[in-house]
């Protein structure tokens, strides 16, 4: 059964945006991505997060409106004429580009929501009985950071991306997203 877990409350994700505070410029992140199987085998890798810009509040709004109104097609189709907000890494991959990113005040400093609009890996998806990867189009990373820069957070490589009771929530291709942990802002 695929983990399913809410991302964004979309009436407070997007007007949640504004007066955050992100440092000037862009910022590199870095971390490791642990998988534990059902079988008790761990593997671990290192992931560079990078966040070139934040997704303004309005620049949200539209992204939302469209999805609300069109589902995934519509989305991508507003994405198209918005500049990618930074890049992601899993180990030694080619990065994949990132196309949200919302950056939120919490009691703990700020979470990043961070989103592409294709998938970084299919975990799992080489196996024989692997299920279809149709419809699994983008990657999610949460990561919530102290005042410095350090934290922890999770990753969903492979994920389809919907609407529940006003929520965006995540569907996973894997059994459970990537635990990111050693988040560190690199100085």
């Amino acid at each position: 059964m695929d983990l399913v877990r809410t991302v964004i409350a979309v009436a407070l994700t997007v007007t949640g945006t504004a007066g955050a505070p992100a440092p000037a410029g862009p910022e590199t992140f870095l971390a490791t991505a642990t998988m534990a199987t059902a079988g008790g085998v761990t593997a671990t890798a290192p992931v560079t997060i990078v966040v070139a810009r934040i997704t303004p509040e309005n620049e949200g709004q539209a992204l939302v409106r469209a999805f609300m109104g069109g589902g995934e097609a519509a989305l991508r189709q507003a994405l198209s004429g918005h500049p990618p907000t930074g890049s992601v890494r899993i180990g030694n991959a080619s990065p994949t580009t990132t196309r949200i990113t919302l950056d939120r005040t919490t009691d703990k400093g700020r979470l990043l929501t961070i989103v592409t609009d294709q998938p970084i890996v299919f975990v799992g998806g080489g196996f024989p009985d692997a299920k279809p990867k149709e419809g699994y189009g983008f990657g999610v990373l949460d990561i919530e950071v102290d005042a410095e820069g350090n934290g922890s957070g999770t990753l969903s490589p492979a994920a389809k991306v919907k609407v529940a009771q006003g929520a965006f929530v995540v569907d996973e291709y894997a059994s459970q997203a990537l635990r990111l942990t050693g988040v560190r802002r690199e100085r």
